[in-house]
């Protein structure tokens, strides 16, 4: 029963996309449209960035990311993880596994925090459009804002997590 139970959801969610095509309500098919963009989206993305995370797993020794990014990097690390954040593209949901990744190779959980929180703001892409829609002064402002705020995240969050064991197998 439980195996049927988990297909309720999106089996009621296209029921209803349906019934709002058949009966015109147009907030339904702005939905449903709007879904079926983010579905193409994902489909197009996902394989893509899962095979370069899987390459990335496989080329990138554990040795490295300690050393660079590890427990021990200290400011150093966290310049690298805002580098390497910033430089890439892409939406939010595609760092998620990244960060996984980095975790499990030995990245700190303070540098992870900070990859992620700095992956959501300041990536070159998204910085071009805001520069040329709110200018180069608010995107400063709003980086010099928001950088110092995912750094503290991190270390708070470094410090919250401390002593707690997370099961990852290691290779």
């Amino acid at each position: 029963m439980k195996k049927v139970q988990k297909y309720i959801p999106p089996i009621f969610f296209i029921i209803l996309i349906g019934l709002s095509w058949l009966f015109d309500f147009a907030a339904g098919e702005q939905i449903g449209l709007n879904f079926w963009m983010f579905f193409k989206e994902m489909i197009l993305f996902l394989p893509l960035m899962f095979i370069l995370i899987g390459l990335f797993d496989v080329w990138v020794p554990r040795e490295n990311i300690e050393k660079h990014i590890g427990k021990e990097s200290g400011w150093k690390g966290t310049g690298l993880v805002i580098l390497l954040a910033t430089l890439q593209a892409g939406p939010l949901y595609g760092a998620f596994p990244f960060a996984y990744i980095l975790w499990k190779k030995g990245c700190s959980v303070r540098n992870v925090f900070i990859y992620l929180g700095a992956f959501s703001t300041i990536k070159i892409p998204m910085l071009t459009f805001e520069i040329g829609f709110l200018g180069l002064k608010f995107s400063l402002l709003r980086t010099l804002i928001t950088l110092p705020v995912f750094i503290l995240i991190g270390y708070l969050m470094e410090g919250y997590l401390k002593g707690k064991n997370f099961d990852v197998k290691q290779p």
